[in-house]
């Protein structure tokens, strides 16, 4: 079975707040536990985390071994204030603010730095992004500051644009990736930048009633799209479902999102899974800090 790219163990795949509450007052470590075991009994050993600021992936990466689990983490994302980013780290307003969260994330265990580039999608508004993204020169220096410190970069990022400048910035991962345009998915093959295109958030919305359905399915559509343009190019594909997230439960969320997957490689599997295992390796390789 394929690992979890992109994953909060945090969440719980119903509601934030909640999620939130469970673990405001310290780590529910009878939670994480739980979380981990059913990765395990799922057969699903590898999970690269998105980050929270609340302590929980911190140990979940303590534990994750007892549970045979290869577990990664940037300990907390970071943003910049005034953007998108609150609901999962910690916030910089300077470029020495940034670098010191680096060192910080650093000090408390982190494999590799996540940076939110971009904001979310807005599920009712084909095309719209909530939230400017951050100007190209400022995402090189970013992406530089954490190269310089020996880690690989994660970035949240949608948005044809901002994605574009987040590949030339030197990111590593492109995470969620909505939007993207044949320059784009171009400019990407080639690169050892990998990109997980989340496709479970978005699909499994659809029927349920909380967003507008035309403007989901359109989401789902494109996204799909993109990926079945990605595969034939080339482009480093890697299996995350953004676990934890409203409709995206636990391990079961990673199926879903293989499906959505297999859908863009035209029910292909032996070329998905080609694609997803070479993808993988280069996460498991590069999302590790260098010593």
């Amino acid at each position: 079975m394929f690992g979890e790219c992109h994953g909060h163990i945090f969440m719980n795949g119903v509601n934030y707040k909640d999620a939130v509450a469970r673990h405001k007052n310290g780590v529910d470590k009878d939670e994480v536990k739980k979380r981990l075991e059913e990765y395990r009994r799922s057969g699903i050993s590898f999970f690269r985390e998105g980050g929270d600021y609340l302590g929980v992936s911190s140990y979940a990466a303590e534990i994750a071994e007892d549970y045979g689990i290869d577990y990664r983490t940037p300990v907390f994302a970071i943003h910049k204030r005034g953007h998108y980013g609150s609901i999962v780290g910690l916030e910089y307003d300077t470029l020495s603010e940034f670098a010191a969260l680096v060192k910080k994330a650093g000090r408390e265990g982190a494999d590799f730095i996540k940076i939110m580039f971009s904001g979310l999608l807005d599920f009712n508004t084909y095309g719209r992004i909530t939230g400017a993204g951050l100007e190209l020169s400022e995402m090189k220096e970013l992406v530089h500051i954490c190269h310089e410190e020996g880690f690989s970069v994660m970035v949240h990022v949608n948005g044809a644009q901002t994605v574009h400048d987040a590949i030339v910035s030197g990111a590593d991962s492109i995470e969620h990736g909505a939007y993207m345009t044949d320059r784009e998915l171009e400019f990407l093959a080639g690169r050892e930048t990998v990109w997980v295109p989340t496709v479970a958030p978005a699909g499994n919305l659809r029927g349920t009633g909380r967003f507008d359905e035309r403007s989901v399915d359109a989401i789902v559509r494109m996204q799909i799209n993109n990926v079945r343009k990605a595969i034939a190019l080339g482009v480093h594909v890697a299996l995350g479902s953004d676990a934890g997230a409203v409709t995206v439960p636990h391990c079961t969320g990673l199926f879903d999102e293989y499906e959505y997957l297999l859908e863009a490689a035209d029910g292909d599997k032996e070329r998905l899974d080609q694609v997803l295992a070479q993808s993988e390796d280069i996460v498991k390789r590069k999302f590790r800090k260098d010593d």
